[in-house]
């Protein structure tokens, strides 16, 4: 049976991670931060399945040292202060997280498990201020926000530990990928749920943003597919993970609101506080070196995603 290791297994990936690696007979481990709060409402499905250990991506020893007892065949670092806007709030607690703590679970499987291989949740914001479209592999990266700053980092850092010390290392740079297990501070599902909230008669606005900015969205459940087949193959090598499929919030706004029988130009208010201030207007895979190494494509289209987040949110909060 192999043997993975999930940080941020309690986040939307890890969870489908988890459910994906468990349907291939795999054992999964866990590893999470001690907190005050219980915080597995993601995984409380999987708790008998799984094996839960206690590790900080901010302390080296308790890494090292969980590494060292478990010795994973594959190590899937999805742990990271994820959320833009935060990050350019706190800086440097997302630079301490989503940059060095890479450092340290790198150092800590050079050290305690060097045959693992290892998988790095790279962005697609590292490509911030693009330079070409679509980006591929090899398009030049502009970061555009702390977070993009320190997810560029890690992504060196995974490449830098490769060729330094042989490891087989990779950086999926995943595009946004979404599900009803998303937290409810990013745009989509702020938005799902607000709609959901507005047709319940909950609510009676939404506020978002900026609507032009284009993403390429796709469906966490796919995605989690493509990091485990980059831990497959015989060479370590980074791939860009995304639909090659653009949509702007507008759009998402549009179908979210379809869903649902109602015109949200009637409910949409833009404020000015949600802008970023360093804006990311367009970010477009093109994920052909995935397709033809992996054999990977998404089966679940932007349409389906928003609609499937709807109904959760639909769902969740019962009959209005």
């Amino acid at each position: 049976m192999p043997r993975a290791l999930i940080t941020g297994i309690t986040g939307q990936d890890g969870s489908y991670l988890a459910e994906f690696l468990l349907e291939k007979g795999y054992e999964v481990i866990g590893v999470v931060r001690r907190t005050s709060h219980h915080s597995y409402e993601r995984i409380d499905h999987l708790i008998p399945r799984v094996r839960i250990e206690a590790a900080d991506l901010l302390d080296q020893h308790s890494l090292t040292t969980v590494l060292q007892d478990v010795q994973p065949d594959e190590v899937y670092n999805l742990a990271a202060q994820s959320f833009v806007p935060t990050s350019f709030t706190q800086p440097v607690l997302t630079g301490e997280f989503t940059a060095l703590g890479v450092t340290r679970i790198l150092e800590a499987v050079r050290l305690a498990c060097p045959t693992a291989r290892f998988y790095q949740a790279s962005s697609s914001e590292m490509f911030g201020k693009v330079t070409e479209t679509p980006q591929n592999e090899d398009t030049p990266f502009y970061p555009r926000s702390p977070y993009g700053v320190a997810k560029l980092y890690a992504h060196w850092i995974t490449v830098n530990y490769r060729e330094s010390y042989g490891l087989h290392a990779v950086s999926g740079i995943l595009f946004n990928h979404e599900s009803p297990r998303r937290g409810m501070e990013f745009v989509t599902r702020k938005v799902t749920d607000g709609v959901a909230r507005i047709a319940r008669g909950m609510a009676t606005e939404l506020r978002l943003g900026n609507l032009e900015a284009q993403r390429d969205w796709g469906y966490a459940g796919d995605y989690v597919d493509a990091m485990w087949r980059m831990l497959q193959q015989d060479a370590p090598r980074d791939y860009v993970i995304g639909s090659g499929v653009t949509h702007s919030v507008g759009d998402l706004v549009r179908i979210a609101f379809e869903r649902v029988g109602l015109d949200w130009t009637k409910y949409v208010v833009q404020d000015p506080k949600f802008y970023r201030p360093a804006e990311v207007d367009l970010l477009l895979a093109d994920p052909s070196r995935a397709k033809a190494d992996l054999g990977w494509a998404p089966r679940t289209t932007f349409e389906e995603l928003v609609q499937m987040m709807v109904d959760a949110d639909l769902e969740r909060l019962g009959p209005g």
